[in-house]
């Protein structure tokens, strides 16, 4: 996080090297943070960073699912979830379980499938990467 805030104070980057975005960006992922939005309306242009993409608001903002939220914010406490915990928490099939993990997984990269089959956890990377819609 320092390094993201040295360059948005010194502002070095963006000036000598012209590619300030791909700079914050590489930044934020490198101390593993969520890749900043960038915001552009009219001539106004800035920078959102998020900490945490763990809450309610920014998973429903990618449009998941209420039981895909409930899954996130559940591994997101208890540091993983399996197939077995979703369908209970969920009061869902293993096959509905199955199909909305792996969208969680793969898709959105909100979770690092680890294991086989019925065996399956996803546990919430460390280095988070982000579904930019």
């Amino acid at each position: 996080m320092k390094k993201v805030i040295y360059l948005m104070t010194t502002g070095i980057y963006v000036e000598s090297w012209g590619r300030g975005i791909s700079k914050m960006t590489e930044l934020c992922v490198a101390e593993g943070l969520p890749k900043p939005t960038y915001l552009v309306e009219g001539s106004d242009f800035w920078v959102e960073f998020r900490k945490d993409i763990y809450h309610r608001e920014y998973l429903q903002s990618l449009g998941l699912n209420e039981r895909q939220v409930k899954a996130v914010l559940y591994a997101k406490k208890k540091g993983k979830i399996t197939n077995k915990e979703y369908q209970e928490l969920n009061q869902i099939s293993k096959r509905t379980a199955t199909t909305e993990l792996t969208e969680l997984a793969e898709r959105y990269a909100l979770f690092k499938r680890e294991g086989t089959s019925s065996a399956s956890q996803y546990p919430i990377p460390l280095k988070n990467k982000i579904y930019l819609p």
